[in-house]
Formats: C-alpha cells, structure tokens, sequence
C-alpha cells in the first residue's frame, strides 16, 4: 500500500495545562499515530506545569514549543510553515478540543491526501465549522500561512470553510470525533481567555479582518494552490 501520511497537529495552550494532560491522555486513548506540537507562551504562569507533562510522554511524537506571546491565528502561522516541509499535512486543534474516535488522526490525514482540507465532528459546530481542521501541506507551503495573518483568534474556521470550498476540496467526516468542550455547552469554565476571546471588540476586529482578506486576497490564495496541484 501507499506509504502512511505523516501528520502533525498543533495545539497553541495558554494558562490550561490540565487540557494538555486531558489530550495527551487521549491521543494514547484513540491509539493517534501522528505528532502533536503544544506551543505555550514563555510568560505563561503555568510553564513548569506544561514542562512537567511533557516528561512522561514519547519525545519523538510529543513536543513542546515554547515561545512568545503571539496569539492563536499568528503562533499557527508562526510553527505551521516550520513543519510544513517534512510532514504531508498539518492539523490545528484547540486546547478545549478533545479527540474521542480511535485513529481519528489516521482519517483525517487520509482524506486530505492528494491535497484540500478536512475536519472531524465537535459535537457543537458538527458540519457547520471546521473549529478543528487539517490542511494538507502543500497549501500551508505555497500559501507560507495556516490562516489569513490579520486575526488574532476568531473566524479562522470560517477561512478553513472557505478555502475549502473554494479549492473543491473540503471534506467532513461525521463519525471522527473530536469534541469541543467549549463553556459554551457547559463543557468547561469561563475563564479570563475565554472572556478575552470572545469580548466583541474582538469579533469586531477580526470579523473585518477576515472580511478585507476574503474580498481581496482570498481568491488569489485559491488559485496559488491550484496552480500547485494543476
């Protein structure tokens, strides 16, 4: 058969090591094959809490990044380009996500082979957002960006739909789980990330940053890709 698809997914924490170890727990639980990379802020009060899970698991599968403060949307932007050449695809998942399907990372990194984006079911947004998604490398290659570079944290999956629809290659895949236990649902506590994510201005910012990115610079995104996979 083919030779497996080599995946990496990272994760961007702050202040939320108990997460880590709960995901960390369930990449062994879902037996997930791919590596993950968790980036922390070097000014996290919760560092040596993150350092210490990372004693306990398999170096060459589990990393820790650690670096400045550069928010969500810039930090993937920041370590995707860096894995995108030695991995044939790159998945983002959010901290307060947790992977429930075994080999879910084995499905998803199939269904972007050949190129285009994919995403599981978080049992919130379902087919609605890819509010976890994998891209495969050649788009975050040719595109040097895993999201459009003027957001700090919102409407990134609102990209990830678009781009993907746009290249005619974005696939759900209802039956991998990988839930979102947002406060929201009742699935985790507010704390002061959430309310510092979901204030309006913040919607306001970067719901027009991503519109500005959409009417100009996204269509020329798509036909890049598309001139790499013709």
């Amino acid at each position: 058969g083919s030779p497996a698809m080599r995946s990496v997914w990272i994760c961007p924490s702050r202040n939320r090591p108990a997460n880590i170890a709960r995901l960390l727990d369930a990449c062994d639980d879902t037996r997930a094959q791919s590596d993950l990379v968790v980036a922390v802020d070097d000014d996290d009060d919760q560092l040596a809490a993150y350092r210490e899970l990372f004693n306990d698991v398999d170096p060459s599968q589990f990393h820790l990044v650690v670096g400045p403060r550069l928010r969500l949307g810039p930090t993937l932007n920041y370590i995707a380009p860096q894995y995108a050449g030695d991995y044939d695809a790159i998945g983002f998942l959010g901290d307060d996500h947790i992977p429930r399907t075994p080999r879910w990372d084995e499905y998803l990194g199939l269904a972007v082979q050949g190129g285009g984006l994919a995403y599981g079911n978080d049992l919130l947004q379902g087919a609605n957002l890819a509010t976890a998604v994998i891209q495969s490398a050649d788009i975050v290659r040719t595109l040097n960006q895993f999201c459009p570079p003027g957001q700090t944290h919102l409407y990134l999956d609102n990209y990830w739909m678009d781009l993907g629809r746009g290249l005619g290659r974005l696939t759900y895949l209802p039956d991998v789980i990988l839930e979102h236990a947002h406060y929201i649902v009742g699935k985790a506590e507010q704390d002061a990330l959430y309310q510092e994510v979901n204030a309006p201005g913040m919607y306001t910012r970067d719901g027009e940053a991503y519109a500005r990115y959409r009417e100009n610079q996204l269509p020329d995104d798509i036909a890049a890709v598309q001139a790499v996979w013709a």
